[in-house]
């Protein structure tokens, strides 16, 4: 739909309007907008100084083929619904083959294009399995959200076994070393690409009992940066996305049936300045555009998509 200069949209700004009451000689405010409607939230027309219209966009990745790893639920279920609408080729790749063919399915039903894969993501053979399968089904690879991953112990690290540490470094990080290490080599051979690794506001602001935790995702940020020196110049470009506290499937039977894994996470809650836990398609609409063709600037970067967890 395109936007107009006489179509309206939401500022939430009182300076806003009392700055860019006019631009031009050319008001801003229709007549029939009062004083008292000018207030927060205002609501004001569009001035475009260049008469060009503005279009929302619903086909940012249109016809591009995407991988999602934890695709068949929280925030890669998520995407994948989000990019098929987009107009992706969506291949969810996850360790549940029910709930992994269910997402896929879903996706059909509502008119888009998905399949799906059974993926480790911590076995190399596995990874390497569920790109190629991607490449021969939907003929070649544009995108992917590295996203699966699993929650921590919620122990101190002297009580942390070496298995529990283990099991969350081999899925977290070098689940995600895995995907890009297949992902990158075929976005080489066919042009570029674009990366997305879902990484976590606790790699750069960590809380008690989560050490394995915060570890594996400071790691995938280091891998991104790594990576995208490495990568730009052929056109393969890797962001990371930093999530606050998400309110998955997973997060939410934890909050309410882990007393330690809620202690870990309430310092983190009440920092998110937003007032409200994250949705996955918060995070969702993040990796969207980082895959898109909006960006081919960006690249190596870690967004924190946290409510504001970080700021802090």
């Amino acid at each position: 739909m395109a936007v107009s200069a006489d179509q309206s949209v939401y500022c939430q700004s009182d300076i806003l309007s009392e700055n860019i009451d006019e631009i031009g000689g050319k008001s801003l405010y229709p007549d029939s907008i009062t004083e008292k409607s000018r207030k927060f939230p205002i609501k004001m027309t569009v001035f475009l100084a260049s008469g060009l219209e503005v279009e929302e966009r619903t086909d940012m990745l249109k016809d591009k083929i995407i991988i999602v790893t934890g695709g068949a639920s929280g925030i890669g279920r998520a995407a994948a619904n989000l990019f098929a609408q987009d107009g992706a080729r969506v291949m969810i790749a996850d360790r549940s083959a029910d709930a992994g063919a269910a997402a896929a399915e879903a996706i059909c039903a509502d008119g888009g294009e998905a399949a799906f894969v059974a993926c480790d993501v911590a076995d190399d053979e596995s990874v390497a399995a569920m790109v190629a399968a991607t490449v021969a089904h939907f003929g070649g690879l544009d995108g992917a959200f590295n996203n699966a991953g699993i929650e921590f112990a919620s122990k101190i690290v002297p009580d942390l076994s070496y298995a529990e540490w283990r099991r969350v470094i081999d899925i977290n990080l070098n689940g995600v070393f895995l995907c890009m290490k297949h992902e990158i080599a075929q976005m080489r051979r066919t042009g570029g690409g674009a990366i997305v690794n879902t990484a976590s506001g606790a790699a750069v602001a960590a809380s008690p009992n989560m050490a394995e935790y915060a570890t594996s995702k400071a790691g995938v940020t280091g891998l991104t940066r790594a990576a995208s020196c490495e990568f730009g110049e052929t056109q393969v470009r890797v962001n990371a996305v930093l999530p606050g506290l998400i309110l998955t499937p997973m997060t939410e039977e934890r909050l309410f049936n882990d007393a330690g894994f809620a202690a870990a996470l309430e310092p983190l809650l009440v920092r998110h300045s937003v007032g409200r836990f994250g949705q996955p398609d918060d995070v969702a609409q993040a990796a969207r555009w980082l895959l898109s063709d909006l960006c081919p600037f960006v690249n190596g970067i870690s967004l924190p998509v946290d409510g504001g967890l970080l700021a802090r």
